[in-house]
């Protein structure tokens, strides 16, 4: 056995113990509900909302992720899009009878479009530019809300009697119920993203978060990439809002204010940008960990704020970044480590032989038909060495939309 194949064998067998602790994991964290029970813990409802309300955050924050995380797109407006997707649930429920899980679509459908038409006109800011208009639409959407819009909102005083969601005759009511229904879209949330974070247009967006200008000058459609960005991550944040509608039966604009897109940015960048490991962590650390410091309340945002400038300073890029992508080679080079690597052809040679490359069928670097060096068709020189590995047909740029 050579060196890739062991190599190849060991990370099969790391990544197979690692699922599986992630499975051990999660049947564990599940069996909470029951545990409490079985235990008698008085103040169990408490620690089943507490995990509740990180549950949505992680969502929140995976969705936001996309745009933040994976795009680079600094934006601080989360929670707008968050407000429309709770606000269309609550209207259509209240107005039109229609329940919770028919109205969920409706309202990440809503945000998206929404996310789409401001974002159109803003898409080519970036950096700070950026950060301070989407500021701007969380402040426009909480006046808007408050100025009871189209006479829908409810004003200053929001929507009450929202509906309990009901699921295959069971009416979702207790914290266990929403237990299990929001960490199971924690977990379909993390199987999608990271699905989508390994697609085409996952690896286009770390393109343009390491690149732009690269990226466009390869082929890929920047703009409509960040767009597409923002009115995924708006969606999936609008169907978070459905859920938050529904768990507390009554909204109003300071729920969705300039502090929720704070928190959720704190979130993402806390745990690592780009990393869905990280959005977890920050989730338990930003919205879980103070709980269990409520003894000290007044000293508690003093303490959780040092940590952060801490943290900041001595491991900028978060608690669990995420892991840098790794490749497959294609044969002839899988196994490779290098000219004459283990597995490989000797040093200097080409899959064709030694001395052989591209424009160098034999060995001489000359053309073989007239070995002048000179193309048969044209008389243009041939192309040889790395310069004929830039001429050679590689195909287009994995990420381009056209011809580039």
């Amino acid at each position: 056995m050579n060196g890739a194949a062991r190599d190849s064998g060991l990370a099969g067998e790391a990544s197979g113990l690692s699922r599986l602790a992630w499975l051990a994991g999660a049947a564990l964290f599940l069996s909470l509900p029951s545990l409490f029970k079985a235990v008698g813990l008085s103040s169990g409802a408490y620690w089943l909302d507490v995990l509740n309300n990180v549950g949505l955050y992680t969502v929140l924050a995976l969705s936001l992720n996309v745009i933040l995380g994976l795009a680079g797109m600094f934006h601080m407006g989360h929670a707008a899009f968050f407000a429309v997707g709770a606000y269309v649930t609550a209207i259509l429920n209240l107005n039109a009878g229609w329940s919770i899980f028919a109205a969920m679509p409706v309202a990440g459908l809503a945000a998206g479009l929404f996310a789409a038409a401001v974002a159109w006109p803003i898409i080519h800011l970036r950096g700070d530019y950026l950060l301070i208009v989407t500021i701007g639409i969380v402040e426009i959407i909480r006046i808007a809300l408050t100025n009871d819009i189209f006479g829908l909102t409810g004003g200053p005083n929001g929507l009450v009697g929202i509906a309990r969601p009901s699921l295959f005759g069971l009416k979702i009511s207790r914290p266990q119920h929403f237990f299990y229904l929001i960490w199971l879209m924690v977990g379909a949330t993390m199987l999608l993203f990271h699905w989508l974070e390994n697609s085409r247009f996952g690896r286009a967006l770390k393109f343009i978060k390491a690149d732009a200008v690269a990226a466009e000058g390869m082929g890929v459609n920047v703009t409509r990439y960040k767009l597409m960005a923002f009115v995924v991550g708006a969606a999936w944040a609008g169907m978070a809002g459905t859920i938050f509608a529904a768990r507390l039966r009554t909204i109003s604009p300071e729920s969705f204010n300039f502090g929720e897109s704070v928190t959720l940015f704190t979130i993402v960048i806390l745990g690592g940008s780009g990393s869905q490991r990280g959005a977890l962590l920050g989730s338990f650390l930003v919205m879980g960990l103070p709980e269990l410091f409520r003894g000290f309340q007044d000293k508690r945002l003093l303490v959780f704020g040092a940590a952060l400038v801490i943290m900041m300073i001595f491991r900028p890029e978060g608690l669990l970044p995420p892991k840098a992508a790794k490749y497959a080679l294609p044969e002839p080079w899988a196994g490779r480590h290098g000219p004459g690597g283990p597995g490989g052809p000797e040093e200097g040679a080409w899959p064709g032989g030694p001395g052989t490359g591209p424009g160098q069928a034999d060995g001489s670097g000359r053309d073989e038909a007239d070995g002048s060096g000179r193309d048969e068709a044209d008389g243009r020189p041939a192309a040889t060495g790395a310069e004929g590995s830039r001429a050679a047909p590689g195909g287009p740029s994995p990420f381009a939309d056209g011809p580039a």
